[in-house]
């Protein structure tokens, strides 16, 4: 019997089944309950059962160090798991007590048994990093995998993501990818090792809305407080806007696309949807790499955009309908002459830029930046970065919506 063995612990009357954690006395037994909470069990008088070893399975032949299957049940659709890292694919190895992101299918299934039943499933690590060291490059491998497991015949991608920088990646495969499946972003705002942990109910609620009928990029996230809904938010149009709360996420400009029942399973939409299989799959995973996001604040100095030569493109935060200090417009006009796509986004989290109504508008016009309307900021990076690689138009790409991301008309809580 080792720490990280599945157990039945019977003593006194009382059964306790779970996983075997480490102890730090002699006396008494540590068991992880499948609920999350921690028991301890006087050793003795106690009859120990173990249900499983935890030996740790390798996948099928040819699958790889980072991939893994279960067992299939031909009744059950398919739903590829894939892990970029953070809170939400975090495990405790109980033989050595570090924190790790040991991750595959199996792995899944043990932290979270409520998963088991719903789905055939295949894991997969495309990285194993902190959420705020993601890079385009990145983005590009996970791309590539989930074209590949779609291809390889999954009816859904569960992507498992830290919730720092969840919207940015969200948003590349919006455009990066077609897919006639649903793509669906999770993570946890808290580990699975805290009773507060939303990681059971978020990935429960992201694999049914990955066998959903709605074929787009989705974040699956806590929708209150409470264990009870999570949102579906539409990856382009998704923010996380608060530090640690469990409904930390939230659509921008209209209520989330849709939610998942967590009791019930009943997945509910608000708004048209791209429907399953409509798309047909495809990739154009390029990115341009030298995109900025720059953010103007009153008195800023223009020697600060120094850095923005040679740039492909820039999007600005700029204040209210899309501004920035008329100082700054000669160095805009500069970056544009030289080649850089200009983009303009707002700081406020709802409304768009209309650089039309004042006289500081108009001359940001004239210097050549392109109205990105309500597309998010973040957003807006990442587009912009798509669409200078991908497109001969890139200016002309900002302004129109590609995977729902730019509204034709700003109606709030639509």
């Amino acid at each position: 019997m080792n720490p990280g063995d599945r157990v039945r612990v019977e003593r006194a009357g009382v059964t306790n089944e779970g996983v075997l954690m480490p102890s730090t006395t002699a006396d008494y037994l540590v068991v992880k309950r499948d609920g999350g909470y921690n028991v301890g069990i006087e050793r003795d008088g106690a009859d120990v059962e173990i249900l499983e070893s935890d030996v740790h399975d390798v996948g099928e032949e040819g699958e790889g160090e980072d991939s893994s299957v279960v067992e299939f049940d031909d009744d059950l659709p398919t739903v590829s798991l894939i892990s970029t890292g953070g809170t939400i694919a975090s495990t405790v190895d109980y033989r050595t007590g570090a924190v790790t992101a040991r991750f595959d299918a199996e792995d899944v299934l043990r932290a979270v048994p409520d998963l088991a039943g719903r789905a055939n499933y295949r894991g997969r690590v495309v990285a194993n990093i902190l959420s705020e060291n993601m890079t385009p490059a990145i983005w590009r491998d996970l791309a590539e995998a989930v074209h590949e497991e779609i291809d390889k015949g999954a009816d859904g991608v569960v992507v498992m993501h830290g919730t720092d920088t969840m919207q940015y990646s969200a948003a590349a495969l919006s455009f990066m990818l077609d897919t006639p499946v649903p793509i669906v972003f999770t993570g946890s705002q808290r580990s699975a090792d805290r009773p507060s942990s939303d990681n059971v109910m978020n990935a429960v609620c992201a694999v049914e809305a990955a066998k959903s009928d709605a074929a787009e990029v989705l974040v699956c996230m806590h929708a209150s407080e409470s264990d009870d809904v999570c949102a579906l938010h539409e990856g382009t149009r998704v923010r996380k806007n608060h530090t640690s709360r469990r409904d930390a996420f939230e659509t921008v400009g209209a209520k989330p696309l849709g939610e998942v029942d967590y009791d019930t399973e009943e997945i509910t939409f608000r708004r048209d949807h791209a429907e399953r299989g409509a798309a047909t799959l495809d990739l154009a995973a390029d990115l341009a790499d030298d995109v900025e996001l720059v953010k103007f604040t009153p008195g800023m100095d223009p020697a600060a955009w120094d850095y923005l030569d040679g740039k492909s493109g820039i999007v600005i935060e700029g204040t209210g309908l899309g501004h920035v200090h008329t100082d700054l417009i000669p160095r805009i006009e500069e970056l544009v002459d030289d080649g850089a796509v200009v983009a303009m986004t707002s700081q406020c989290l709802e409304g768009r830029v209309c650089d039309r109504v004042y006289d500081t508008g108009r001359d940001l016009l004239d210097a050549g930046v392109v109205e990105a309307g309500d597309t998010l900021p973040e957003t807006a990076k990442v587009k912009l970065m798509w669409a200078i690689a991908n497109t001969d138009d890139a200016a002309g790409v900002m302004r129109r919506s590609l995977a729902g991301e730019l509204t034709e008309q700003s109606r709030p809580w639509t």
